[in-house]
């Protein structure tokens, strides 16, 4: 059965939260400055350049990310099919990413302090040794609303994928409790190698 997913509008509000939060950093960076400088040398002329170089570098910001963070939140998809996850995303070139459901070995859950205030969530798929970006997880579905069933859906979905792993892990944990066949296994290499030993 496939779902289509669309990431929450949401998250370019959180997108935006980010970029105000970096602004607010930049600012008070230049004030604290303007305040060293002032107390330190008093040269007008090096705090007034202090303010433009911040606010230059924050309308550079502003006019260039904001318009490629709309455009990359529209253009994300995220499609649940039986046997794998695809990721539809990019500007300028569209990336179509297929992980699918045998390499991967759990879902988590993220929560930024950003998400909980908007009431969003997202979910990052964690595979085996297999993912190539610095985070360790091969996908992201970010900007989820409904984002604790998709992972119930998500996890259900694994495990009807993988009942091989369950019974594995099911078989491992009863196994050390029956040790009358080892110990009859230890008496036995025992008389053996007194056996040897005459």
């Amino acid at each position: 059965m496939e779902m289509t997913l669309q990431p929450d509008r949401k998250l370019l509000t959180k997108y935006t939260l980010i970029l105000w939060t970096i602004t607010g950093a930049t600012v008070l960076t230049a004030a604290l400055i303007h305040l060293l400088i002032h107390l330190l040398h008093g040269d007008p002329l090096a705090a007034q350049i202090i303010w433009i170089i911040s606010a230059a570098s924050l309308l550079v910001m502003w006019v260039t990310a904001w318009p490629l963070l709309r455009l990359w939140v529209n253009n994300l998809a995220y499609v649940i099919l039986d046997d794998r996850i695809t990721i539809h995303k990019g500007i300028l070139t569209k990336t179509k990413q297929n992980i699918p459901y045998r390499s991967v070995t759990d879902f988590i859950l993220q929560r930024t302090i950003y998400d909980r205030l908007l009431g969003i969530g997202s979910v990052k798929i964690q595979t085996a040794g297999q993912s190539h970006s610095p985070t360790g997880y091969e996908g992201h579905l970010a900007g989820l609303i409904e984002y604790d069933a998709t992972l119930h859906d998500l996890r259900e979905r694994l495990k009807i994928l993988h009942p091989i792993g369950e019974a594995a892990t099911t078989r491992e944990s009863a196994a050390p409790a029956d040790t009358s066949l080892l110990e009859q296994i230890l008496a036995e290499l025992r008389a053996i190698r007194q056996h040897l030993e005459k």
